[in-house]
């Protein structure tokens, strides 16, 4: 029977062609670089619209690769509230979202900080508060016990699972674990995306804890990649492309453990989804640019605090037209002051009138 790459005699001692990854590892640092110059030519509340927006879908995919199904808008309030934006408190947010919010905000802002046993062991406490998973009570911020027997890395829906591979036993962690963190904080002449791309092959290989550590390994890999990048501010999400190609995902972890020491594939598909992250940023943050440059435009006049609010609420997914009506409720003042401060938008190119007029006029942003 064909070993493990855990059980190899080797092991950790991966190995990867670096001629096979040159091009590739080449394409991500361009297309990071350019996202990134991009983004710090936006002001404070741009970067952080962008950033909130990131943050949000990459705790929301983390989770649904797993198959849990968190409500975007509380992740989103307890983001905006951790990192001191406006949106702070808009939604209660349950435990469960307070809990994986609290662990990638720790990995990604505080990425200079070492990860150790204990920073990781409060990940997983802050993973599961209530001690279940599920309806089952698990080990939590310890490693997963011998008597919970062999540790089996599935995915798939409950009684139609696959079996990728089995992990380490339990009465291996201590030093497994003590190796894989050394490596990680040791300095070396390693490009630091490949190390966030081995990273998390190892920890999921390890698979230390009873539940969750697909969440802790993209989470140990972002800490990584805010390394990479020398900064806490994230504008890609690598956990929403990875759940966005989640079954060829697992096929290439699953791949990886009966290969020998060499993990070529895998990093060759952990770039890959990497540049294709960053590509779906860009598309993505494509709206938080044309807004940027719209406020640019606008800005060189006054704008009253009116005005202010009712084009920050259509930027932010207004619906349907806007009119003279809708604009005094959402500016709480009077029809005939929501009127002038249309035409002053107007006259200025802000605001286009549309055709139908009386009774039935409205308006459009010019964007």
């Amino acid at each position: 029977m064909m070993e493990y790459i855990h059980e190899l005699a080797d092991w950790p001692k991966l190995t990867w062609d670096e001629a096979k990854l040159s091009a590739l590892l080449a394409d991500v640092r361009h297309r990071q670089g350019r996202l990134l110059g991009r983004m710090e030519g936006l002001g404070f509340l741009f970067r952080s619209e962008a950033q909130l927006s990131t943050l949000t879908a990459d705790v929301v995919q983390s989770s649904a690769i797993e198959g849990e199904k968190l409500d975007a808008d509380e992740v989103r309030s307890s983001i905006a509230r951790r990192l001191g934006l406006e949106q702070a408190g808009a939604v209660l947010a349950g435990r469960d979202v307070e809990g994986i919010v609290e662990m990638m905000l720790d990995a990604t802002q505080h990425y200079t900080q070492k990860l150790t046993r204990e920073r990781l062991f409060g990940w997983h406490a802050a993973l599961f508060p209530a001690g279940r998973s599920g309806m089952n009570r698990i080990t939590v911020g310890a490693w997963r016990p011998a008597a919970v027997g062999a540790m089996q890395v599935v995915s798939g829906p409950m009684g139609r699972e696959r079996v990728h591979f089995e992990a380490p036993s339990a009465e291996k962690l201590e030093p497994e674990m003590n190796a894989f963190l050394e490596w990680f904080e040791a300095p070396n002449a390693m490009d630091p995306v490949i190390k966030a791309g081995v990273a998390h092959f190892w920890f999921v290989t390890i698979h230390p804890f009873e539940d969750g550590n697909g969440r802790i390994g993209r989470a140990i890999a972002d800490l990584q990649l805010a390394r990479a990048d020398g900064t806490a501010e994230r504008f890609y999400s690598l956990s929403s492309q990875i759940e966005t190609e989640r079954k060829e995902y697992y096929l290439q972890l699953e791949r990886g453990q009966r290969n020998g020491l060499d993990v070529t594939g895998w990093l060759e598909w952990f770039l890959g989804c990497l540049g294709r992250a960053t590509t779906k940023a860009d598309e993505t943050l494509s709206g938080v640019l044309q807004k940027a440059r719209f406020w640019e435009k606008l800005n060189q006049q006054t704008v009253n605090e009116r005005q202010r609010k009712v084009i920050n609420k259509w930027l932010n997914g207004f619906e349907g037209k806007l009119t003279s009506s809708k604009y005094a409720k959402i500016a709480k003042c009077s029809e005939d002051t929501a009127l002038r401060d249309i035409r002053a938008l107007v006259e200025r190119g802000a605001l286009i009138k549309n055709e139908a007029g009386g009774r039935s006029t409205s308006y459009t942003l010019a964007i």
